[in-house]
């Protein structure tokens, strides 16, 4: 089978070591005390009646204030206020250029990820994947797919080209995509090893994976603070941007003798992007991953570019009902962040990855193969182009916009193209 190639456009990638860490202006609330013998406690699904309470000591990775549990934030005169409506059991807003954090909310509470956890999938196995390599789906391949995962509708026995099926990972979250891929990669248990390293390598010390898909499964957990690096991480590849950005494509269907391949269109889940189930467009949005399931609850990870100033937020569980609970608190931080721009203080930043760091930010996370679940006192869980593709239109949102100016130091690594 042919795959008609897509143009996209080519953005520059990179990132800035921020600045100095600077006292919160806001004092985080004493938390509960600890369990008697402990020991973390495993992953629960959402209870709005009782939420667990943040760990009393977490991760200092990226600076000491994001190891403390509530809000942290420094707001200088002038600063807008927070929004009060945040839910979130873990939150962060950040620079996506200099990495600076402009504020956060139990940065490296250590949570089930649901489907963000895919965006560390795509940083891991997408490089190593020609985009035109086609691949026919055998019945090993979907082994494992979870029950009542969400489908982006591939099937056994039918040939599908990877760009096709990072098409079905990015817009419809699609488990059975993950797992074809995963196939392609050498399996299930070599990805999540591979995608373990990566984290690592990215010193997304939070995360323990477990399933590629972000599935429930005990001791799967990631931070809003991880999460946040993965994406920054995953925005320096122009496909990861281009996939993440794209809001709607026609995906391969049926394929009989003699006829031309069937498609049908694809949508994607991210509401900030599409404006479905009554959620507005975020103006400038360029990604990237949402995610819900039972025990993580909803969880998202944005970004978006207004002007210069370009943020990345991640909210994980918030505990407002409703199914944009999720996008709407990452809306009000978005306005927040380009509101508070040179009007606050970071209180921590994203540290760059471990080959590229040449300096302390803070302490260590434990080592989630000493402490895979430690999840502390209770775990809870526009712009538009047309773009030709195999059978259909491929409409990108704002991720050619999107661009990320590195400069920090270049370590080990040695060469510009590696962040290209």
């Amino acid at each position: 089978m042919s795959v008609k190639k897509t143009a996209l456009t080519v953005l520059s990638a990179a990132l800035l070591v921020p600045t100095m860490l600077m006292a919160p202006a806001h004092a985080a609330p004493t938390p509960p005390a600890q369990p008697a013998d402990g020991k973390a406690q495993p992953p629960k699904a959402p209870d709005a009646k009782a939420a667990p309470a943040p760990p009393v000591s977490m991760s200092t990775v990226g600076g000491t204030l994001l190891g403390q549990p509530g809000t942290q934030v420094n707001l200088l005169p002038g600063a807008p206020a927070l929004p009060t409506s945040l839910t979130g059991r873990s939150w962060i807003v950040a620079d996506a250029e200099s990495g600076e954090v402009l504020a956060a909310h139990n940065a490296h509470w250590r949570l089930p990820p649901a489907s963000t956890m895919k965006m560390l999938f795509a940083d891991t196995v997408l490089p190593g994947l020609p985009k035109d390599k086609v691949h026919k789906v055998t019945d090993k391949d979907m082994e494992g797919v979870g029950p009542g995962s969400s489908l982006v509708g591939v099937k056994e026995d039918l040939e599908y080209s990877v760009h096709d099926l990072w098409l079905g990972v990015f817009l419809r979250s699609g488990n059975d995509a993950v797992h074809v891929l995963s196939a392609m990669n050498g399996g299930i248990e070599k990805t999540v090893k591979d995608m373990q390293a990566h984290a690592e390598e990215l010193q997304a010390l939070d995360t323990h994976v477990v399933s590629p898909d972000g599935y429930d499964a005990p001791e799967q957990v990631s931070s809003a603070y991880d999460l946040t690096l993965v994406a920054r991480s995953g925005l320096q590849k122009q496909d990861f941007r281009e996939y993440c950005g794209t809001v709607g494509a026609k995906f391969p269907g049926k394929q009989e003798p003699g006829k031309p391949r069937e498609y049908f269109e694809i949508q994607n889940t991210n509401r900030l992007m599409t404006g479905a189930g009554g959620i507005s467009p975020y103006k400038g949005i360029a990604g990237v991953k949402n995610g819900n399931t039972t025990m993580a609850g909803a969880t998202f990870t944005g970004a978006a570019q207004q002007g210069a100033r370009k943020l990345l937020v991640t909210v994980m569980n918030p505990g407002a009902g409703g199914a944009n609970s999720v996008y709407e608190e990452t809306a009000a931080l978005f306005d927040w962040g380009f509101a508070a721009a040179g009007k606050v203080k970071p209180v921590g930043e994203l540290v760059p990855p471990k080959s590229a760091d040449t300096r302390p930010h803070g302490s260590p996370a434990q080592s989630h193969e000493n402490n895979a679940a430690a999840a502390g006192g209770g775990s809870g869980g526009g712009f538009g182009t047309a773009l030709g593709v195999a059978g259909g239109a491929l409409a990108v949102l704002a991720g050619g916009a999107f661009v990320i100016n590195r400069r920090w130091p270049r370590g080990r690594r040695g060469r510009d193209e590696d962040w290209v």
